[in-house]
């Protein structure tokens, strides 16, 4: 599934979670956030778009390319 790097930093930033603090909710690695954040990894796993966005409060949806 792509992710829109910016959406994943703004959802994260506006509630005010560090990469670790998302990490450690989401149960995904640091070094995966980082990554798509940052644009190096355009795309995650659809389990992994899910724990990100449920740990933002968020449909998976939201934090999709063209969404």
């Amino acid at each position: 599934m792509e992710v829109d790097y910016t959406k994943l930093r703004r959802l994260r930033q506006e509630r005010a979670l560090s990469i670790r603090e998302l990490s450690e909710k989401a149960g995904v690695s640091t070094e995966t956030i980082y990554s798509l954040e940052h644009g190096r990894r355009e795309w995650a796993w659809p389990r992994t778009v899910r724990r990100l966005a449920q740990a933002l409060e968020v449909e998976p949806k939201e934090l999709m390319k063209g969404e």
